[in-house]
């Protein structure tokens, strides 16, 4: 499986955070993990040149100052070159029908899963999603 250079994962629950750090590191994919603990900070960490463009966000929907939909209308924005690589996964705790069709309908997100990660999802949602 590909290593990727960075995974930004958007998460203002700090536990969650260290766990997905846990599986991710534990799966040897990321030479880079940053944590955002909102889509404020994401932005500002994104929007920071000296910071690699992740490969992979990983996001949950409601999280304070600037939430999962505000973040994705911001990231759309980024040059399509630059987040062509990109791979933008919504994590979240809802499985409302509305915001699964809603995020489905944003072609910045490449996928949709329910909380929590572990390997086995991760692995499944790279094989749907890697762009080769």
């Amino acid at each position: 499986m590909k290593k990727f250079n960075s995974i930004l994962l958007i998460d203002d629950n700090p536990a969650e955070n260290n766990y997905n750090k846990i599986v991710i590191e534990d799966m040897n994919i990321a030479d880079n993990i940053e944590i955002a603990e909102n889509g404020l900070d994401a932005l500002n960490y994104l929007n920071n040149t000296n910071n690699p463009f992740p490969e992979l966000i990983i996001l949950d929907l409601y999280i304070p100052k600037m939430n999962g939909w505000e973040f994705i209308e911001e990231y759309r924005k980024f040059d399509s070159i630059k987040k062509s690589d990109t791979i933008l996964v919504i994590l979240s705790n809802t499985s409302n029908p509305a915001d699964i069709k809603r995020a489905k309908e944003i072609k910045e997100v490449t996928d949709f899963e329910l909380k929590p990660l572990n390997s086995h999802k991760l692995n499944e949602i790279l094989e749907r999603n890697f762009k080769k």
